[in-house]
């Protein structure tokens, strides 16, 4: 067990966290060492997500990290709290962060404390393999097809709007466009409509649906004269996260810095 790592699990008792848990107690190269959730405080997770663990569950999360000894902390804590991850990094331990909602300033200030205190930092808006493989493929589209719209699909308890993965898609399109030379026309109408959806990145406009029943799902549609190109990826369940998971805990330690993206880690 001397060439594993030490996982500690924030948000552990949600449906996120849980399903992480139980994909590092099932993976030989992880160990399991510790949990934080406000859901379950005080008992052992195995007797809250049913499995086969005595880690008990902490609501202190400054007390988990200080006990806990892990080298990777995973972060799917609902909201997003800046303090416990600068807490974490303070204390050499890696955050690998799920949570979404993080603001321009929160990540600027991560990157200079990651290099600051030589503790890289993986802020990740989708963990599913095939969702980053959907923004690679977009951004290489949108260099022939430039006008471009998103539209993403959540379940209805996620809390942004748009998603993270979407953002970084929007951000994703307009860099390849830059690189490229090329120019998106304008449709006619009033871009400022609020119909038109949330269009903060280089005016591409990103459409947000929150609906039961539904995981994680995002279209990139692309136009041309006479045509349309559809883009699209679905995660029908939570466990399409859990590979790209065990690849940001396992490939982000010795990295510098912010990494912002499982692209960065493949």
């Amino acid at each position: 067990m001397a060439n594993t790592l030490k996982v500690a699990v924030s948000g552990a008792c949600g449906r996120m966290g849980g399903e992480v848990v139980r994909t590092v107690l099932g993976d030989s190269e992880t160990v399991f060492v510790g949990a934080c959730d406000l859901y379950g405080a005080g008992k052992k997770i195995g007797d809250v997500i049913s499995v086969d663990s005595d880690v008990t569950v902490e609501a202190d999360f400054k007390k988990m990290i200080d006990s806990c000894g892990a080298d990777v902390l995973v972060d799917f804590a609902k909201p997003f709290n800046f303090d416990n991850i600068k807490y974490a990094m303070e204390k050499g331990v890696v955050p690998v962060i799920g949570s979404t909602g993080q603001t321009d300033e929160q990540l600027k200030e991560l990157d200079e404390l990651a290099k600051a205190k030589g503790t890289p930092c993986a802020v990740i808006p989708n963990f599913a393999i095939g969702a980053v493989l959907m923004m690679k493929f977009a951004a290489e589209a949108a260099k022939y097809m430039p006008e471009v719209e998103i539209i993403e699909l959540h379940h209805d308890k996620k809390i942004d709007s748009p998603s993270g993965t979407a953002i970084k898609t929007a951000k994703g399109l307009a860099d390849a466009r830059q690189a490229a030379g090329v120019q998106a026309q304008k449709p006619l109408g009033n871009a400022s409509d609020p119909a038109r959806g949330y269009s903060e990145v280089d005016g591409i406009h990103i459409h947000s649906v929150r609906l039961p029943g539904l995981v994680a799902h995002q279209e990139v549609l692309l136009g041309g004269k006479g045509q349309l190109l559809t883009i699209k990826h679905d995660s029908m369940d939570r466990t399409s996260f859990m590979p790209g998971v065990l690849l940001a805990v396992k490939n982000i330690k010795g990295k510098t810095g912010l990494v912002y993206g499982l692209d960065k880690l493949m």
